[in-house]
């Protein structure tokens, strides 16, 4: 596996985070919120994923995907946060027994993509395909997305741009697309939050999808708010996060 990921703040730094983008991202595509965890005192890092930051790849089953994540674990390394995005979220899911049990680790998901039909799977490439052969423009992007801020439509347009049209076979390679049963794989050291954007806006990850009563797992949805929850409103996902409060 070769090593390919973003970083930001000191790699001294007390606490880590790992943030894992989506489909047809990269790993640059975190800037904003990164930014937001290294001046809280993280340190961040944000790989990119097979077929993604001109990385290719032909196995793309999610194991696959997990497994080439494994180095990022190594001599028991550990993150205080990590944080997976759309196709991300179930990625981390997939990579949950990699986790070193000794430290306490906030997960939050960010609208994953847990459960497809097969009709959905075959849109949702159908889509990606569209959208790898002809590339929006950041102007594009911002006309659309209006409450996206200019840096990230770039990031947007650099993810699309970066990565291989090849990766669009993940969704004939994980079928049937059912992921959301790994949420009850918690480990005893791990929280995950799901922030789910409103119905309205996307239908990615639904309420339904999430299994009920499991423990350690907190469910919110974010009303008004649509898939890129990290673009719109990254201060939700700050306030997730479990930060050391100044003594009074």
């Amino acid at each position: 596996m070769t090593i390919s990921a973003s970083q930001w703040g000191s790699p001294v730094a007390s606490r880590r985070a790992l943030l894992i983008h989506g489909m047809c991202m990269c790993s640059n595509s975190w800037e904003g919120l990164a930014q937001l965890l290294a001046a809280e005192g993280f340190f961040v890092v944000a790989p990119n994923l097979l077929g993604h930051g001109w990385r290719g790849g032909s196995d793309f089953c999610m194991s696959a995907f997990a497994e080439d994540l494994r180095p990022y674990f190594v001599t028991d390394t550990s993150y205080d946060v990590i944080i997976g995005h759309s196709f991300g979220g179930s990625v981390v899911l997939s990579f949950l027994p990699f986790l070193p049990r000794k430290k306490a680790t906030t997960i939050i998901l960010l609208d994953p993509g847990l459960e497809f039909t097969e009709h959905q799977n075959n849109m949702n490439r159908k889509l990606f395909l569209k959208e790898t052969s002809k590339i929006r423009t950041a102007e594009e992007h911002m006309a659309k997305n209006p409450a996206w801020s200019q840096r990230d439509c770039v990031l947007r347009t650099l993810g699309f741009s970066m990565s291989d049209r090849t990766t669009v076979e993940v969704f004939r390679q994980n079928m049937p697309w059912t992921f959301n049963g790994l949420v009850k794989n918690v480990p005893p050291n791990a929280k995950i939050t799901v922030l789910l954007s409103d119905p309205k806006l996307s239908g990615i990850c639904l309420l339904e999808h999430i299994p009920r009563d499991v423990e350690r797992v907190n469910v919110r949805v974010l009303t008004g708010i649509g898939h890129w929850i990290q673009f719109e409103c990254p201060d939700v996902i700050m306030d997730t996060i479990p930060l050391p409060r100044a003594r009074l």
